[in-house]
């Protein structure tokens, strides 16, 4: 991953106006960085930041999964995704999915705003850094019986 970060900003409804004063608080670093994000979030983040940002689909109409193929594609570094813990959401399934790709993939991600921060004020955020990939090729030549 290079100097200039690939990160996504996903939040559920009653997470949004955490996550648009948390990028608002951190928009000088951010503004460094290529944004990626939801639906409605992405079209909040770029109206509040005035930078521009990448928009994929609501969560729900696929969005989530956009982001998940984006970590599988090798295309996101970082994903910001501030879910909430206290409401059931209709599309559970794919941000559980988004959350196995993003850990399968060692990507960064921060599920609230203080790993958020904690992430984006790393020095290791300004420079180039490597992941470590996992090596799937023994899962992926096992043999289903």
């Amino acid at each position: 991953m290079g100097g200039t970060k690939r990160i996504a900003l996903v939040a559920h409804d009653h997470k949004k106006k955490d996550l648009i004063e948390w990028a608002k608080y951190n928009r000088k670093v951010l503004s460094l960085h290529e944004l990626v994000a939801t639906g409605t979030t992405g079209t909040m983040i770029e109206q509040e930041l005035d930078l521009p940002v990448k928009k994929v689909y609501s969560g729900p109409l696929g969005g989530d999964q956009q982001i998940g193929a984006m970590i599988a594609e090798e295309k996101l570094d970082f994903i910001v995704f501030f879910w909430d813990p206290m409401e059931a959401q209709p599309h559970d399934s794919d941000v559980k999915a988004l959350l196995r790709l993003a850990v399968a993939w060692n990507i960064l991600i921060a599920c609230n705003r203080t790993t958020a921060d904690f992430i984006l004020t790393s020095l290791l955020m300004q420079e180039e850094y490597i992941i470590d990939l996992p090596d799937y090729t023994g899962y992926l030549k096992r043999k289903l019986l």
